[in-house]
């Protein structure tokens, strides 16, 4: 049986998470798990490929091992654990595109002006890097990537959850407002055979969407029309409903509202928005959106609970109808006009 840990230990243990996160990330750099997908190799093996220092990379291997993501073998070999085969790249659940951007320096630049940020108000993106965060990919096509790449593989297992929960056999159009590489779209799509769907997002990323399976999978690709564009702008008319998958989580009230009320005004008569979010429960148990609330305001985003979510709805003449939970930490936000 495990010790028992004292608060002073639970907590160093907190102190140096970061240090678990940067080995991950080195790992996920160096491609270590596709490295070992074949069967156990020696580091010295490993470091000829790779070019790099053995003893220091049998080191980070051994650490990586104590937290359970590779593992040493009696004849100092290194393999495969399940959890450093989540490293992978090319695999439907891949969380290497995660492990590449949640670690990268741009993110921990931002991420040490969190202090700064509590204090003064400035986002603290901002203060690192002198644009928001959609700007700065602008000119870093390269993060801007990895960070789509990185929300596509997340969304593997949250997507049929959410296509799972919502009954959207009542809608016959449905726009998806900043959805990505079409994930999202495609799993309700092919759940619901009759709806037809509209896949909405800057140029860039529809431009990568085109050449992606989601959209283009046969059964798929008759019933889905991409558009391009700024959705504080406009959004495509005519839609039955709109949903916003991790897009309203991104922004401040201001901006919200703003999208919200554009939403409004291009849907049908009765038509209604989607918005896909952590809602935020009161309690102390444990919560990864409580979380990923604070990765959101180091960007200038936050999470909401059902009651900020109803006070959004409002200002943009919508009104709050229900919250849908899925099989994931995520839930569904349903409004309709006022």
């Amino acid at each position: 049986m495990a010790k028992k840990l004292s608060p002073p230990e639970v907590m160093r243990n907190l102190t140096i998470g970061y240090w678990v996160a940067r080995l991950v990330h080195v790992a996920a750099k160096l491609k270590l798990a596709d490295l070992l997908k074949k069967g156990p190799r020696t580091v010295e093996d490993l470091a000829a490929t790779l070019v790099i220092q053995p003893q220091a990379l049998y080191r980070i291997l051994r650490a990586l091992a104590s937290v359970g993501v590779f593992a040493e073998t009696k004849n100092g070999l290194f393999k495969l654990t399940p959890l450093a085969a989540t490293l992978q790249t090319g695999t439907p659940a891949s969380m290497h595109a995660w492990a590449l951007m949640i670690n990268d320096n741009w993110g921990w630049d931002a991420w040490k002006e969190l202090l700064h940020g509590a204090k003064t108000g400035e986002v603290p993106f901002i203060k690192a890097h002198g644009v928001p965060l959609f700007e700065y990919f602008e000119k870093h096509t390269e993060d801007l990537q990895v960070f789509g790449e990185s929300m596509t593989s997340i969304s593997v297992t949250e997507n049929p959850a959410i296509a799972a929960a919502y009954k959207f056999s009542g809608i016959r159009t449905l726009v998806d407002i900043g959805g990505g590489h079409g994930s999202l779209l495609a799993n309700i799509l092919k759940a619901n055979s009759k709806l037809k769907g509209v896949l909405y997002d800057q140029p860039s990323v529809i431009a990568r969407a085109v050449k992606d399976q989601h959209v283009t999978a046969k059964g798929i690709k008759e019933r889905c029309r991409l558009e391009s564009g700024n959705f504080f702008e406009t959004v495509p008319k005519g839609g039955d409903a709109y949903i916003m998958k991790y897009i309203l989580h991104d922004w401040n009230d201001e901006a919200c509202v703003k999208l919200l009320s554009n939403c409004r005004a291009s849907m049908n008569e009765k038509g209604r928005v989607l918005v896909v979010d952590n809602v935020i429960a009161p309690g102390n148990d444990p919560s990864w959106g409580k979380l990923l609330d604070i990765q959101m305001l180091i960007i200038g985003g936050r999470e909401r609970t059902k009651k900020e979510f109803a006070a959004l709805f409002t200002e943009a003449g919508l009104k709050l109808t229900k919250v849908v939970p899925t099989k994931g930490p995520l839930s569904i936000v349903e409004g309709v006009r006022a």
